[in-house]
């Protein structure tokens, strides 16, 4: 009982430390979505070609609704699928803000989000480019009439306060899912040990990648949060949250069944290609970057 509520203190007390540096984020990148967002999804579904360099490279830019106007506008037939997979890999979901409030160092988090990147538009380019040799092409029916979707009448809701209010809103949405997994975490630290748990999964680098990206494919905020807070803690390794932050686009996949929902099985089949390409990059940074 004593090692729960030192546990849960320890873990109030870190939560709580993180809120300003939380708002204050949450604050720019609701100012970003709001006065660049349209334009930036505008541009999205200009770009042809050219869309998952775009998408790649604008995906790592905190806003809170790109990954779900990308889905849209694939549902549409808008945009191509590699660009619709460049922006859901580049996008970062909770990363950046944590990182941000975690105060890891500037150089750190740049070289991360420029990894995302490159990685959103080298292989939004290889799909384009093996799809055009395919028979697997958008279908005819989809139209760009129904971009509106309900995961984000949320977000319709907050605009009517003002950014200083959907920042607070998403602030404190974000503050429990970090209190709730960093008294896991704790607990978990304190009962087995924080070297033995970082040894555990540096044993099985290989299994820990597919894990890491299952956990990614949640479409949930508290997946990016976990996979950041372990990787953050040492308990999970560089590659190991790569292969999950860059399947979690947030509630990218959750717009795209939505919206995309007459092709199912098509919808099904870019689930597995997803998660199959975070799996490799995810290996890939494993056996060769260091962390």
């Amino acid at each position: 009982m004593t090692m729960f509520i030192d546990a849960l203190a320890d873990s109030l007390a870190d939560t709580i430390k993180l809120i300003p540096f939380l708002f204050l984020t949450y604050l720019v990148m609701e100012y970003l979505e709001h006065h660049t967002g349209q334009k930036t999804t505008n541009m999205l579904a200009k770009m042809g070609k050219a869309g998952p360099i775009f998408g790649g490279l604008f995906g790592i830019v905190p806003q809170c609704g790109f990954s779900a106007s990308a889905a849209s506008l694939y549902s549409g037939g808008v945009i191509t699928l590699g660009t619709m997979l460049a922006v859901f890999l580049s996008t970062s979901d909770e990363m950046l803000p944590i990182f941000i409030s975690e105060q890891v160092a500037p150089a750190r988090i740049l070289y991360i989000l420029g990894v995302k990147a490159v990685i959103g538009v080298v292989s939004g380019l290889i799909v384009d480019a093996l799809l055009r040799r395919t028979r697997w092409k958008d279908k005819g029916d989809k139209r760009i009439h129904d971009l509106c979707v309900e995961e984000h009448a949320d977000y319709e809701d907050e605009e009517k306060g003002g950014i200083f209010k959907a920042a607070l809103i998403h602030t404190l949405n974000i503050v429990i899912f970090i209190f709730v997994i960093t008294l896991v975490l704790t607990i978990l630290v304190d009962a087995i040990g924080q070297k033995r748990i970082a040894g555990f999964m540096n044993a099985i680098p290989v299994l820990g990648v597919f894990l890491a990206a299952i956990i990614g494919m949640i479409p949930n905020c508290g997946a990016s949060v976990a996979l950041t807070q372990l990787y953050l803690t040492g308990m999970m390794s560089f590659g190991q949250m790569m292969a999950g932050l860059l399947v979690g686009a947030g509630v990218g996949l959750l717009v795209l069944f939505r919206t995309n929902h007459h092709h199912i099985h098509e919808n099904i089949k870019i689930t597995i290609l997803l998660y199959c390409i975070g799996v490799f990059w995810g290996l890939l940074l494993e056996a060769f970057v260091r962390g």
